[in-house]
C-alpha cells in the first residue's frame, strides 16, 4: 500500500500499473477539497493524450493499480 499525504499529491506523478489506451503516465492536476480544506478528490491527466478523470485520492493507495513516478 502506497502511504500518501493528501495535501502533497499535486503535481506528483503515477504511472498505471495496467496501462489501457496507450495511457501510462500521468499527473495530478487538481485537488478538490471540502469547506474545511479536507482532499476529497484528485483530477489525474494522461501525459500522452491529455484525458482526465476525477477520482477518490485513496485509490492511488492501491499497488495493484498505481506507482509511484513515473517508470
Amino acid at each position: 500500500m502506497n502511504r500518501l499525504n493528501p495535501r502533497k499529491l499535486l503535481l506528483s506523478k503515477w504511472t498505471a500499473a495496467a496501462p489501457q489506451n496507450r495511457e501510462k503516465h500521468f499527473l495530478v492536476t487538481e485537488l478538490f477539497c471540502d469547506e474545511e480544506g479536507t482532499v476529497l478528490e484528485i483530477e489525474l491527466q494522461a501525459v500522452m493524450t491529455k484525458r482526465v478523470q476525477r477520482l477518490g485520492w485513496q485509490t492511488l493507495q492501491d499497488d495493484g493499480s498505481w506507482r509511484m513516478g513515473w517508470k
